[in-house]
C-alpha cells in the first residue's frame, strides 16, 4: 500500500525545488482516484498551514476529447489557493512554476454557498454573483506532462496559478455556453471557442464541482471563485509573453509573464 503522505512530500517538493518527478503511477499503480484527492488534500493542508487560504476551485478535464484520452466519464477538480492568484496586466514570475500552460476560462464568483443534498444549474446560478474573464496557469510537477488521471488529481488537478478580469459582469441575461472566446498570445490569435466546450455550459461544471465537494465533505463558499474549465487548447508559456483572453461580453483579461 502506497504511503500518500510520502507521495504528497514529493509533489510538494517537486513544486517547492522546481525540479519534476516521474509520473506517481510508474511506480504505485495500485493508486485509487480516493487516492489522489487524498494525496491532493494533504498538500493543500501543509499550504495553508504555511498561510495559504482557499480562494476558489477549478474543474478540469471539462472537453470530452480530454476525457476520452484519459478514459474518464466526469471532470476532476483542484484547490485554488490565495497564493496562486496573480492581478491581471501585471507581471506573472514564470520562475514560480515548472512547464506553465495558459488556457481562458470563465470564471464564476458566489455570493452564497452551495448546499446540498443535489446542487442544481439553477441553484448555481442564483448563488453567483458576477462571472469574469480568467486565465488559468497549468502547470504540472510531473516531468514533461506524462500525466494519467490519478497523476494529475494527486497533483492539484495540475494548478499553477490564475488570473481574473477586474470588471465583474452580472450572469443575468447571459448564456455562457454561447459566449466566444479569442486567445491571443503576443497579439496573434492561438485559439478560439466558445463555452459550450465546457460540459456544455460552465454553469454544469460550477454544479459538477459542488456536489463533487458535497460528497466529499466540503463545500462552496461566499466569495469562492470557480475557474470552470478550459474553453480551448491550452498553450505554452514563457518569459516575455502577454496572454490575452477576451470574451463576447465578459471583456478580457491579460496574464503578463515575466
Amino acid at each position: 500500500m502506497a504511503d500518500l503522505d510520502a507521495l504528497a512530500a514529493l509533489l510538494l517538493d517537486a513544486y517547492t525545488t522546481r525540479t519534476p518527478i516521474p509520473p506517481l503511477t510508474d511506480s504505485f499503480d495500485s493508486l485509487t482516484i480516493d487516492d489522489a484527492y487524498a494525496i491532493q488534500q494533504i498538500q493543500i493542508r501543509t499550504r495553508m498551514s504555511a498561510g495559504a487560504g482557499i480562494a476558489g476551485f477549478k474543474v478540469g478535464l471539462t472537453s470530452e476529447p480530454m476525457r476520452q484520452q484519459f478514459g474518464v466519464n466526469d471532470p476532476d477538480f483542484g484547490h485554488l489557493l490565495t497564493d496562486m492568484a496573480y492581478l491581471a496586466d501585471a507581471s506573472v514570475p514564470v520562475s514560480n512554476f515548472l512547464q506553465p500552460r495558459a488556457e481562458p476560462e470563465i470564471a464564476l464568483v458566489l455570493g452564497r454557498t452551495l448546499r446540498g443534498p443535489r446542487v442544481t444549474v439553477t441553484d448555481v446560478a442564483a448563488a453567483t454573483s458576477a462571472v469574469v474573464p480568467a486565465i488559468e496557469i497549468i502547470d504540472s510537477r510531473i516531468a514533461d506532462w506524462k500525466i494519467s488521471l490519478l497523476d494529475t488529481v494527486a497533483d492539484n488537478a495540475s494548478s499553477g496559478g490564475f488570473v481574473v478580469g477586474q470588471s465583474p459582469v452580472p450572469l443575468a441575461n447571459i448564456d455562457l455556453s454561447l459566449t466566444g472566446c479569442v486567445l491571443r498570445r503576443n497579439g496573434r490569435i492561438a485559439a478560439t471557442g466558445a463555452g459550450a466546450a465546457v460540459l456544455g455550459s460552465p454553469l454544469h461544471a460550477a454544479a459538477w464541482l459542488a456536489n463533487e465537494l458535497l460528497g466529499r465533505g466540503a463545500q462552496l463558499e461566499p466569495g469562492h471563485v470557480i475557474l470552470t474549465g478550459s474553453i480551448t487548447a491550452a498553450i505554452p508559456v514563457a518569459a516575455g509573453d502577454a496572454v490575452t483572453a477576451s470574451f463576447d461580453r465578459l471583456g478580457s483579461v491579460t496574464a503578463v509573464f515575466d
